[in-house]
């Protein structure tokens, strides 16, 4: 994994962001009058899973500027990781109607719960004196 600075994080999140929105407003407009309403959720619960994870890259970017997280590159990459294959996978399965995308979207998750612990983990070495 290539180590990235705070300001190509930041960067990301904005263009992850006004990603989520777009994708947000392309569901709402223009596939919600005709996709099953089953479908139609699990299109919006990966566009909000975008958005969470990709709150949570611009955040510990911000952080890192003060509080130099450890294992700050590897705590990002997991966010990322688990928005392209967790939302991805998503869009992908509804897009298409490939229901077997639907058996990676575990993978993201899992790389979405280690973003959180190694953000955990890292937090616990913050010295706050």
């Amino acid at each position: 994994m290539k180590e990235l600075n705070i300001k190509d994080w930041i960067f990301l999140a904005a263009i992850l962001g006004g990603l989520s929105v777009a994708l947000g407003a392309f569901g709402s407009h223009l596939l919600e009058p005709i996709l099953d309403p089953k479908d139609y959720d699990i299109f919006r619960t990966g566009v909000r899973y975008q958005m969470w994870h990709t709150l949570a890259i611009f955040i510990v970017a911000v952080l890192q500027n003060s509080v130099k997280l450890d294992k700050f590159n590897s705590i990002q990459w997991s966010f990322l990781t688990g928005i392209i294959i967790f939302s991805g996978s998503l869009y992908v399965l509804v897009l298409t109607q490939l229901r077997w995308f639907g058996a990676i979207t575990p993978i993201g998750g899992v790389a979405f719960v280690l973003g959180w612990y190694l953000l955990a983990k890292s937090a616990m070495k913050i010295d706050t004196e």
